[in-house]
């Protein structure tokens, strides 16, 4: 049901009277309460998502309405009503929270805020949304950041002349739009449409439009980028990974993982904060293989592999299942698996250790052996987000919403079962979260990531390192 057919069908349910016999006072009183202990759990579950719906609000005005006029014939409902006022009051004032200038400096001060890598509590994430940046830095590699939704060009070059050391001044961003055209975006120009989406594809590019680094043909520089990953502790990396991937979980709402498997709304708004996780997922992946595959000396490569694969035990220890699989799939796709002299340096209690890691990402037998691994954690952890979406999506699919016109409670119950994981995953017991402090250096490296994402280029820096006997 959309929005409004529900908001329609309680009024209907809660005004109507029995066609056939006589309903008599007790039977209509316990009518209207169930209608409004529905409404209750309805927008306490749901706040964040109906704030916002002009059908929400009509309804609970005019809900709000009709309870007050049968007060006098069923005093009983005087607890009911105060609880709905509450909120509709609530309701209310977020609404008009949304348009206070205080509300708007506030979220002005947050978008031109690019160190501020937190992201707002469910109460507040409508107005502060963030979102994983790509910005083009060569023709087939980019730098990942996460930035506010309302981020200006200026601010975007800044972050990016920063992390490249090149002087902002010398810089320009340019957004290649399909079929091919080219936008000049100008320092106060916006980056994302209302839609959170870029209004293209995002390239930082010299002032002459070329690119800002060499395609990968200076040794020099990727020693230096090898020598910089070698050099970080991998518990403090594996820290901060958890750290930014725990933020954005932790805003998550449960109702995501249904908006994104139904497709119900066209924008993405309902769904930011697990789009944000799945994008991250497959950076970190990307990251993992760039690092390795840029890593020009076979010593310093099995160095990397052995720091990757301390890294993934870390993440599993700190209960970070998601980045944890990212990390595995990244060291098992085409172009790092088949390094096979790379591979026979490791020593064998890596080689051992990353077996076992292995195991735990074996498809087998419905992914038998994460679940288990996953159900003996103790919460707060971070699940496999991609797996969560293939249950529900299998269960959507596999079963009908109606039979004979009814509904089919059973399916909707275990979509239900599947989608409170997230909510029993962010208990938080031990009263501050999964988080930990990480070194600065570490969170600047992790939050600003530069990945090749062409399979190809991947690819021929694999067979460029081993070529093909």
């Amino acid at each position: 049901m959309s929005t409004s057919d529900l908001c329609q069908a309680l009024l209907g349910h809660y005004c109507t009277k029995r066609h056939r016999g006589k309903e008599d006072r007790k039977e209509a009183l316990e009518r209207k309460r169930k209608v409004l202990h529905m409404v209750s759990q309805w927008v306490a579950l749901c706040k964040d998502f109906l704030r916002e719906d002009e059908h929400v609000k009509l309804f609970m005005k005019t809900l709000c309405r009709y309870v007050l006029d049968d007060l006098y014939e069923h005093p009983a409902l005087e607890k009911d009503v105060r609880e709905l006022q509450r909120l509709y009051q609530l309701h209310r004032r977020h609404a008009v929270d949304e348009y206070s200038p205080q509300r708007k400096s506030k979220a002005l001060f947050h978008q031109l805020s690019l160190r501020e890598n937190g992201l707002q509590s469910r109460g507040t994430q409508s107005e502060t949304k963030e979102v994983l940046c790509h910005v083009y830095i060569t023709i087939d590699s980019y730098l990942g950041m996460r930035v506010h939704a309302g981020i200006l060009a200026q601010e975007l070059l800044q972050a990016v002349a920063e992390r490249m050391d090149v002087p902002q001044g010398e810089l320009v961003l340019v957004a290649v739009t399909y079929p091919g055209g080219r936008l000049l975006l100008q320092p106060q120009d916006r980056v994302f449409s209302d839609s959170l989406r870029p209004v293209g594809r995002l390239h930082a590019c010299r002032k002459d439009l070329g690119e800002v680094l060499n395609p990968f043909t200076d040794n020099s520089e990727l020693q230096q980028r090898t020598a910089r990953m070698l050099s970080l502790n991998t518990w403090d990396v594996a820290v901060a990974l958890t750290n930014f991937d725990w933020t954005i979980f932790d805003s998550m709402h449960e109702q995501e993982l249904v908006y994104f498997t139904f497709n119900r709304h066209a924008s993405s708004s309902h769904t930011v904060a697990l789009e944000l996780l799945l994008q991250r997922c497959n950076e970190v992946q990307l990251w993992v293989m760039t690092e390795v595959l840029l890593c020009p000396t076979l010593c310093k490569r099995v160095q990397l592999i052995k720091k990757f694969i301390k890294i993934a035990a870390h993440c599993k220890a700190q209960r970070n299942l998601h980045c944890f699989f990212a990390i595995i799939l990244g060291l098992n796709t085409a172009a790092v698996s088949r390094l096979s002299q790379t591979w026979e340096k490791i020593p064998g209690k890596f080689k051992k250790l990353f077996s076992e890691l292995e195991t735990i990402t074996d498809p087998s037998l419905n992914h038998k052996a994460y679940r288990d691994s996953f159900k003996k954690m103790k919460a707060p952890k971070i699940p496999f987000l991609p797996l969560l979406l293939k249950d529900i999506t299998f269960i959507h699919e596999g079963n009908k919403t109606f039979h004979d016109n009814l509904v089919n409670f059973e399916k909707l119950h275990m979509i239900a079962d599947t989608v409170r994981l997230i909510r029993q995953c962010q208990k938080d017991h031990m009263g501050n979260g999964i988080t930990q402090k990480s070194s600065s250096e570490v969170r600047a490296y992790i939050d600003y990531l530069h990945i090749i994402d062409n399979q190809q280029t991947l690819f021929e820096l694999s067979h460029r390192l081993e070529p093909r006997a």
